[in-house]
């Protein structure tokens, strides 16, 4: 009974939410276009389908993704798992870091949002960008900055040198980059931060800040969203490049 509630309540806030949407949607095509909608039953039932599935989703989050996020981060920092004492070294967190990096590297492959833009690049490109290459990219970029963020985490270094630096490197590689790629780079960090790797890295970062000695939640368990936005623009950037001093050798 908990899990209906649960799912009912969270339905009628999604319908709340989606609601301003449909009315900006309907809003422009009934009083700006002045068009009728074609096929407007299936529309109809196609963001029924989308409420409904947004709200399995969110449900799903809270009961499953979130906990579990939380439950992998207190075992891998449990000091019998690591066999360490109460002032370990952050070198002795290396399953933790292995663990961020193939969870970000995961959960990039399987995002639905990177599928689409990949995709399309491949198209718009006439076949020179393969959908392959740049998901791979983004997702070796995801994953290093997830590492590198569980590892700001452990040693509570401030976060603000990290992404500073990081996109001090962005608008380096900006000058020298081929220019056909660098608005998808840009577009690359944002796309993979959506359905599937947000929540898993927001749940990751809150649970090592929870467990770890001298951490906040508040003040170290966020970041790792910057992270994962970060690093894709960065190693898609790299991609192009290494792509394009191979060609020039060939």
């Amino acid at each position: 009974m908990e899990w209906l509630t649960d799912l009912f309540q969270t339905l009628i806030a999604t319908v709340a939410d989606v609601i301003p949407i449909i009315g900006v949607l309907f809003g422009f095509q009934y009083l700006v276009l002045r068009q009728r909608l074609p096929a407007l039953s299936q529309k109809l039932l196609g963001l029924g389908c989308v409420i409904v599935g947004l709200s399995l989703f969110l449900v799903g989050l809270e009961k499953a993704l979130f906990p579990l996020g939380e439950m992998m981060a207190s075992q891998l920092t449990a000091p019998e798992f690591l066999g360490i004492g109460a002032n370990p070294f952050w070198w002795q967190y290396y399953w933790v870091y292995l663990f961020a990096f193939a969870i970000g590297f995961a959960t990039t492959i399987a995002e639905p949002s990177l599928i689409a833009v990949a995709i399309k690049a491949e198209e718009v490109s006439g076949g020179t960008i393969k959908p392959w290459g740049l998901r791979i990219a983004v997702a070796l970029g995801v994953a290093s900055g997830i590492a590198l963020g569980a590892y700001r985490i452990v040693v509570g270094d401030p976060l603000h040198w990290y992404i500073l630096s990081g996109y001090f490197v962005v608008v380096v590689q900006t000058q020298f980059a081929p220019k056909m790629i660098i608005p998808l780079a840009y577009d690359s960090g944002g796309v993979t931060t959506s359905t599937v790797t947000v929540p898993l890295v927001a749940a990751l970062g809150l649970g090592l800040a929870s467990v770890i000695p001298g951490r906040s939640p508040l003040l170290d368990g966020f970041g790792l969203i910057a992270f994962a936005s970060l690093f894709p623009i960065i190693t898609v950037m790299g991609y192009a490049q290494l792509s394009a001093w191979q060609q020039r050798r060939e």
